[in-house]
């Protein structure tokens, strides 16, 4: 799968301090709405990119993305100080852009043995909680995330989420990646 939409984390305008030469070219750091990949892009010459935006990595029909390419992917201890503030909100955001893909991980998540289910591997979800979602799942299933908060005791469960995948792209020692492509 490729990433096909990004929220912009950090622009910086002269490139990256660590690269040499006079040929520094600017680079935006991204975080991908599908796949939550970290990459570096390099925008199209006059064209800056403003922190938070998010942005079409390839060809919408006859409208060009803002982007020339993306550089590569990158692992989360090269994000700068800023990047790394940007990206709870972004993935807020892009949670809620795939409302969808992450309710359907509420609606379905099987248990992985009899004393642990997958469920319990989002911060702040115990057996407790756990049971009483897949309780209420069986009653139907979660339309949106309003709705969970309703019939669950639970609260923001968008930002239950966004803590997996920050673990996740953080590098989190866990043998199940639930959201992050690896």
């Amino acid at each position: 799968m490729v990433e096909r939409y990004a929220y912009v984390l950090d622009y910086l305008p002269n490139g990256r301090s660590t690269e040499r030469g006079f040929s520094r070219q600017p680079v935006a750091l991204a975080v991908g709405e599908d796949e939550l990949k970290l990459l570096e892009i390099v925008p199209k010459p006059n064209v800056p990119l403003s922190v938070g935006r998010r942005i079409p990595l390839l060809p919408e029909g006859s409208v060009a993305p803002p982007i020339d390419h993306v550089r590569r992917r990158v692992p989360y201890e090269e994000l700068t100080v800023a990047a790394r503030a940007e990206l709870p909100t972004a993935l807020e955001a892009a949670v809620r852009a795939r409302a969808d893909r992450y309710l359907r991980f509420f609606n379905e998540a099987d248990a992985v043995s009899r004393r642990f289910h997958l469920l319990e591997l989002l911060p702040g979800i115990g057996k407790k909680t756990m049971q009483a979602i897949v309780d209420e799942r069986r009653k139907g299933p979660f339309a949106s995330f309003e709705e969970m908060e309703r019939r669950v005791p639970i609260k923001a469960p968008t930002q239950l989420v966004v803590s997996r995948i920050l673990a996740e792209l953080t590098g989190v020692e866990d043998k199940y990646r639930l959201f992050v492509a690896p």
